[in-house]
């Protein structure tokens, strides 16, 4: 990997010193280049089932949110929760109008909690449990909301996560009772698919 590269992807995420990506930079996490190096297709095609009920949490501009949106072929429904306003509108602009918008559940996060009480399929959570203050508290509530055989995507960039940290991540994952059954390639970045242990 060059420089040039490395430098593009942090752009992707939030620097050490914010929380969150802020809504006014949603372009640099929904653009060509990241579709060349992180292609939602590619990453989540094994993943995602017609029919199935998907939650992405911190979805942001909507970067994987279309692409699952359309992975469900016209059933099932994907929830796209953020905690800030500004990024469920610019999904919302994407897609009104067009059948997307019906398999679409925009929902805004209540403070600290994600807020939801429906089971899910699949939980996808995209380089965003490095930006929460209380990851053990979203996981515990990502696990409260899955079905029994239901599956979640961690994917952390490997410019913010170190390997001690993630595998710290892992260890505090089983503690809570989920297991890692893969860790599915993706660029530059450190994965785990968890299910109920």
């Amino acid at each position: 990997m060059n420089v040039l590269q490395v430098t593009i992807l942090e752009k992707f995420t939030m620097s050490e010193k914010q929380h969150i990506c802020a809504v006014e930079k949603a372009g640099l996490l929904d653009n060509r280049l990241r579709l060349w190096l992180q292609n939602p297709y590619k990453i989540l095609k094994s993943f995602i089932q017609p029919g199935a009920t998907v939650l992405e949490v911190g979805c942001g501009p909507g970067f994987f949110s279309i692409p699952i949106a359309k992975m469900l072929l016209g059933k099932g429904k994907l929830i796209a929760a953020d905690m800030q306003e500004g990024m469920l509108e610019i999904i919302g602009k994407k897609v009104i109008g067009s059948d997307l918008a019906e398999r679409i559940v925009l929902h805004k996060c209540l403070g600290e909690s994600i807020g939801l009480n429906e089971q899910v399929d699949f939980v996808l959570a995209f380089y965003m449990v490095h930006e929460v203050p209380d990851a053990k508290r979203l996981i515990t509530e990502l696990k409260s909301l899955l079905k029994p055989d239901g599956q979640i995507l961690i994917v952390e960039p490997k410019f913010h996560v170190k390997k001690k940290d993630f595998d710290a991540l892992l260890e505090m994952v089983q503690k809570i009772g989920l297991k890692s059954i893969a860790q599915p390639k993706v660029f530059f970045s450190r994965s785990m698919l968890l299910k109920l242990a």
